[in-house]
């Protein structure tokens, strides 16, 4: 998959892609990235240090049980419409379908098995470098999780893992570098443009975060663009993000035993 794969659009349709980029990440991860970035000015503006201060990414959203269930699976499924947006805007036929960005299911113990292998290559030095920022003061102490335990915790917290996956993956990696390829854009401009994008939307999270993720980004966009396969992204992500939202109460717990 490289840029000469695409057709280059005239310039009445480069105008088009780029109104439709800008519509989609503005309902999406470029809006987050924009709160990200007024986020981490607020953060370091404030008189107490970057590496006291904490980041919650699943809050409790009621404090009647029933209402956080409700308000949390409306979280989910509305954050996913700008997904269902790219796959209709992929699906249209002067467009690539979404089989040719590497999402179907034609291999799905493959996918599965490079997906598992991608998040445990992340998975450790991710842990090291967010240890290694709080250290130095760089980044937050985030917090996976502050929902109540209840019997639809763990179940909310997997969709939301899926949906940090999907939207990521489909939005970031999938449509933004067809696009981008469209737009006559070069391999590593596409790559390193995306990966910077990823790290910006978790720029609240502080400078290991922002790192941490460009670097994760760059991995990614290559290994797209080296076998043309969103799937074992999306999988890994998932797995990243499930594996640290579902562990984050079972380490809180085990360690105040200790």
């Amino acid at each position: 998959m490289t840029a000469s794969s695409e057709a280059v659009a005239h310039p009445a349709g480069r105008r088009r892609l780029w109104s439709e980029i800008l519509i989609v990440l503005g309902l999406s991860l470029g809006a987050s990235a924009v709160y990200s970035v007024v986020a981490i000015a607020n953060r370091l503006t404030q008189t107490k240090a970057l590496s006291q201060q904490t980041a919650t990414l699943n809050a409790p959203l009621s404090d009647r049980q029933v209402f956080d269930l409700i308000y949390q699976f409306l979280d989910v499924f509305f954050a996913l419409v700008p997904v269902a947006l790219v796959g209709f805007l992929m699906w249209q036929a002067a467009s690539p379908h979404l089989a040719r960005l590497g999402i179907d299911f034609c291999r799905p113990l493959k996918d599965a098995g490079s997906g598992l292998g991608l998040a445990l290559i992340i998975g450790i030095p991710g842990i090291g470098l967010y240890l290694l920022g709080r250290a130095v003061g760089i980044t937050v102490q985030v917090i996976p999780t502050a929902l109540g335990q209840y019997w639809w915790t763990v179940p909310i917290l997997v969709l939301s893992a899926a949906r940090a996956g999907i939207t990521e993956e489909v939005i970031v990696v999938g449509y933004l570098f067809a696009r981008l390829r469209e737009l006559g854009w070069g391999r590593w401009s596409i790559i390193l443009s995306a990966a910077i994008l990823r790290g910006t939307y978790h720029l609240y999270q502080g400078f290991g975060a922002f790192i941490g993720n460009i670097a994760m980004g760059v991995l990614f966009g290559w290994l797209y663009t080296r076998y043309g396969r969103l799937l074992p992204l999306v999988i890994a992500h998932f797995l990243l993000d499930a594996a640290t939202f579902i562990g984050y109460p079972w380490a809180v717990s085990v360690f105040s035993w200790l």
